[in-house]
């Protein structure tokens, strides 16, 4: 018998992450970059892969080592324990829709009955650090735009409806103001949490770029249809009924994020470049996307709950 011993087993990991909807919009971004700068941590990616999520955002490391997916529904409480039981997990990164305040401290007023639910969910979360000092923090973030997002949100569905020489639907009077974050910064920005982060804080993840709904289709007509003509720009906006509650601003403070050193980097013409081109290859990636370019899609939770 040979005396050679075998090959040596990989150390452990110094953390075990879980992401949860890492096949989503945000968190596909995050698990990527988590993968790609952590190495000695294993990432979990735990996805129902419902209707806007896509494996195909992860294909950049789907083969590494300290990668992992599972499929599965963070609402089965049984499933739940047993992977923390399973994987050991020390850390979670929770993505979901996110309410939007002036700071962290005002009060939140939702103003449909989705976004009452997660404000309830981040009164849960707070309770348990009061409580109990279960170590959490809760972040807010401004709209994130980039590649990897799902067509039924405003800039990837303008973007996907003029390549395919349809016009872009507005909502009422498209005066609605909107603050727009590259993905790469909002990475940075959970990052940035994950290491500087105090447990029971709230940080806002926000940016002072903002534009109207009816400016952003007009900015990407002209870099999509390659025109400057008012008229010509007007020919490819058609205004449809407004949502119900559809609020005229989102602002928010981040000092709190800046104070942690964090800011935005990437200015709207590269961000908006570098998501048109990401749409141009990439619009099929989710088997239902061409549902998504209605005005209403089905998906749509306001839809769901006023009728037609």
């Amino acid at each position: 018998m040979s005396g050679r011993a075998g090959p040596a087993a990989p150390p452990p990991f110094e953390k075990r992450v879980l992401v949860t909807g890492g096949a989503g919009f945000i968190a596909s971004h995050v698990v990527v970059s988590l993968v790609k700068n952590y190495p000695n941590y294993l990432i979990i990616n735990l996805d129902k892969l419902d209707y806007c999520a896509s494996l195909k955002n992860l294909e950049t490391v789907s083969g590494k080592e300290n990668y992992k997916f599972i499929q599965g529904d963070i609402c089965e409480p049984d499933f739940i324990k047993q992977l923390f039981e399973t994987e050991k997990i020390d850390i979670v990164l929770h993505f979901a829709a996110q309410t939007h305040e002036f700071d962290e401290s005002s009060p939140k007023r939702p103003t449909n009955p989705y976004a009452s639910s997660k404000a309830a969910a981040e009164c849960f979360v707070q309770s348990y650090w009061e409580r109990y000092q279960f170590p959490v923090v809760i972040t807010r973030s401004s709209n994130v735009y980039g590649p990897h997002q799902y067509p039924e949100k405003v800039i990837p569905k303008f973007i996907s409806l003029l390549q395919q020489n349809r016009k872009c639907c507005i909502h009422g009077s498209g005066l609605q103001r909107r603050n727009f974050l590259y993905a790469t910064d909002v990475v940075e920005a959970f990052l940035t949490v994950l290491k500087e982060g105090k447990p029971g804080e709230i940080y806002n993840i926000g940016t002072n770029f903002e534009m109207s709904i009816a400016q952003l289709a007009k900015e990407l007509i002209h870099l999509i249809k390659k025109t400057s003509s008012e008229s010509e720009m007007e020919h490819w906006m058609d205004y449809v009924k407004d949502r119900p509650t559809n609020d005229l601003r989102y602002p928010m403070s981040s000092e709190k994020m800046h104070n942690l050193g964090w800011r935005p980097k990437v200015p709207w013409k590269e961000g908006i470049t570098k998501t048109i081109e990401w749409y141009r290859e990439n619009f099929h990636n989710w088997k239902n996307s061409e549902k998504a370019l209605e005005p209403f899609p089905v998906t749509d939770p306001f839809v769901q709950l006023s009728g037609p």
